[in-house]
């Protein structure tokens, strides 16, 4: 099935690793022009090297950008437009911010977080919607977490900020319309990652058992009875970020196996 992505750039943030190698990847698989951003060079290098190699798709970039500063995201999309021309699909992903609960975080946490989470994406996509508009055509996918349909314990700045998201998006979805400019978020749940691996270690900690009795018990939970693969995330963001979805706007959307039951 041809998704249309085909001469498209796609823009992935926090691209080097986890979900965001993963989605980098996939858009690559379909023969769209991919810029990698994310604040190791050697990591994206790597990861640039990985996708070409995997894809044979030779219109694979990087820039070591750090989102939560505003000046490195103009310096991020001056090299996307001298190198490719513009943003038509804009894939926002960052790390977590610290877990913690709401008695043990500080103000500077919370700014930390609110620059790593949700101001990085008001000015992402300000700088990619010209481009966007000029054409009639884009795709913002928002990464966030299960946390949008329902709270998870020990991450209260992750909760607050990734609800923000959504109202973000779902604003922005109906502001951009008329320029068939369409904007969702995308939710992962218990996906393979780094993040949930070192989460799931807390969670150990926290409860003096092993990593694998978290991993048992929380597998326990999920319909499908596993954790996602990265690959298994990153196929619904390229559905969300190309032109196979033509409909869909201002949703957000879990990948978790059926883990979250919340409306």
């Amino acid at each position: 099935m041809d998704v249309g992505l085909k001469g498209k750039t796609v823009l992935v943030t926090a691209a080097s690793q986890g979900l965001g190698f993963a989605t980098a990847r996939a858009f690559a698989r379909e023969g769209a022009r991919v810029m990698l951003a994310s604040r190791s060079e050697t990591a994206l290098a790597d990861a640039v090297k990985r996708i070409q190699s995997e894809t044979d798709n030779r219109e694979v970039e990087f820039t070591v950008a750090d989102v939560t500063d505003g000046a490195a995201i103009d310096r991020l999309f001056d090299r996307v437009e001298d190198v490719f021309g513009g943003v038509d699909v804009l894939i926002n992903n960052t790390g977590g911010p610290r877990a913690g609960t709401f008695d043990s975080v500080s103000d500077t946490d919370w700014q930390n977080a609110f620059d790593l989470c949700l101001l990085n994406i008001v000015r992402c996509t300000r700088r990619a919607l010209p481009h966007m508009r000029a054409n009639k055509w884009g795709r913002i996918v928002n990464f966030a977490s299960s946390s949008i349909k329902q709270p998870l314990e020990n991450l209260i700045l992750s909760n607050a900020f990734r609800a923000g998201i959504v109202g973000l998006s779902k604003s922005l979805a109906l502001e951009l319309a008329a320029d068939n400019i369409l904007v969702n978020v995308l939710g992962p749940g218990r996906i393979a990652t780094g993040r949930v691996a070192s989460l799931d270690a807390m969670r150990a900690d926290k409860l003096q058992t092993s990593v694998d009795e978290v991993r048992r018990l929380t597998e326990e939970n999920i319909p499908l009875g596993r954790y996602g693969s990265p690959d298994e995330f990153a196929a619904m963001a390229v559905y969300l970020g190309s032109a196979a979805n033509g409909y869909t706007t201002g949703q957000s959307i879990l990948v978790d196996g059926g883990l979250v039951r919340a409306l």
